[in-house]
């Protein structure tokens, strides 16, 4: 696989945009005339990707501050530019600022996200902007030759040639709910669930079989960040559906080298943000190998109570309600973070990779998000019933007054005579 891709054959998709560019009808013309460029333009190039930002981000007038703006988990500032200038540009290599590469079946994906966080101006405590992400997405091709680089001769030593041969390309994408194609809307509602569908393409490789060591949720694509929620840990058990989710591995398996499992849609409390970036750790054994404690997938069953593996042996699930089958994906992250070495053993062992799949949009329900229309706060309705009640009891006041009334004009009191 090729390290870059060149500038033939490349497209870009932007994968939110602030403001698009649609027309609108002139009223004084009787014409459509097409609107100002998005806030927010990508270039995918050959080695790097170009942002175009408009200081008029939000369309309001309101300016932004170039110093404001940062590109990707690294935080990358934009490129210097003149005060009176209406846009800020960032120009990256599509390997720096910690850009994540994805590979599917079609493409090579660059993402990374443009954040705009405010800060206060001088002395003052206020804001009047507010903080935005925009996720960014670069596509490259794979088809055909995709480098500009010159083709390198034949004699190349043995050992290069099947080291590039042997190399694995992992993905992990977003389904629809039967599992039949690609998912291209990745937006859900609190009480949906997403189907993702983790696979290895083994090219001329041995027969191989893949499993999900571990998964982890996060609202930026930086996996190492807090607040994080974990889906798949110990290498295997999937610990999500132990809570109120249904959350579980698809068994069986559609075929060695694809497994499949749903994830109940959530969101951070305490956290306005809605974009989810999920990442996973996969790994691959030989197919004719029997599935362990360390290459197993497992879904815990709420109606059973109990841990059951798509195949292999029942009790290489019991390590998962114990949480002891090894080092939990948590403490692997941190152990790469770190910068600790695979053994060399284990290379030639198993081939594994990180994958992330992002952002999803997971959003509240409509009521939550106030798009209903107006409705009755508990307030004005207890103040409602309460004015409710007064009105009967001073009606029911008035009539008995009335009735009490028109049975003493009914019957009139004679005077007595006192006899003689």
């Amino acid at each position: 696989m090729p390290d870059r891709p060149s500038g033939s054959n490349l497209e870009h998709n932007i994968a939110y945009k602030l403001c698009s560019p649609q027309p609108f009808w002139d009223d004084e013309t009787e014409r459509f005339r097409p609107s100002k460029p998005p806030a927010v333009m990508v270039e995918c190039q050959e080695a790097q990707l170009v942002v175009t930002v408009d200081k008029d981000l939000f369309g309001t007038g309101k300016l932004i501050r170039p110093a404001d703006l940062t590109l990707g988990p690294d935080n990358c500032e934009p490129l210097a530019s003149a005060d009176t200038d209406g846009v800020v540009r960032f120009a990256v290599g599509l390997h720096e600022c910690g850009n994540i590469l994805q590979v599917t079946d079609n493409a090579l994906v660059y993402s990374t996200f443009l954040l705009h966080n405010p800060r206060p101006a001088g002395n003052l405590s206020i804001l009047r902007t507010n903080r935005a992400e925009v996720p960014i997405e670069c596509h490259y091709p794979r088809q055909g030759n995709v480098s500009s680089w010159a083709i390198q001769p034949t004699w190349v030593p043995f050992r290069t040639t099947v080291f590039s041969e042997e190399k694995l390309v992992f993905s992990l994408r977003l389904m629809e709910e039967n599992w039949s194609a690609e998912k291209m809307t990745p937006t859900f509602q609190l009480g949906d669930r997403a189907h993702l569908q983790a696979q290895v393409h083994t090219g001329s490789h041995v027969p191989l079989r893949l499993f999900v060591d571990h998964c982890v949720a996060t609202l930026t694509p930086d996996w190492s960040t807090s607040p994080y929620h974990t889906i798949v840990d110990f290498h295997g058990c999937l610990v999500d559906g132990l809570t109120d989710a249904s959350s579980a591995f698809k068994a069986p398996r559609p075929r060695p080298e694809i497994l499949q499992f749903t994830v109940d849609v959530f969101h951070f409390a305490n956290d306005s943000r809605n974009m989810i970036y999920i990442t996973c750790h996969l790994k691959v054994t030989p197919v004719d190998r029997v599935p362990d404690q360390l290459n197993k997938a497992c879904s815990f069953s709420k109606s059973s109570n109990r841990w059951s593996p798509v195949e292999g042996p029942t009790d290489i699930c019991r390590c998962c309600s114990k949480g002891r089958c090894g080092i939990s994906g948590r403490s692997m992250r941190l152990s790469h973070r770190e910068g600790r070495p695979v053994p060399r053993s284990r290379r030639h062992v198993t081939e594994e990779a990180d994958v992330t799949v992002g952002p999803l949009i997971f959003l509240r329900k409509m009521n939550d998000r106030g798009v209903e229309g107006p409705t009755s706060s508990p307030p004005l309705v207890m103040l409602g019933l309460g004015l409710a009640t007064v009105m009967t009891l001073t009606l029911a006041a008035i009539v008995l007054g009335l009735t009490g009334r028109l049975r003493a004009a009914s019957h009139p009191v004679c005077p007595v005579s006192a006899s003689q």
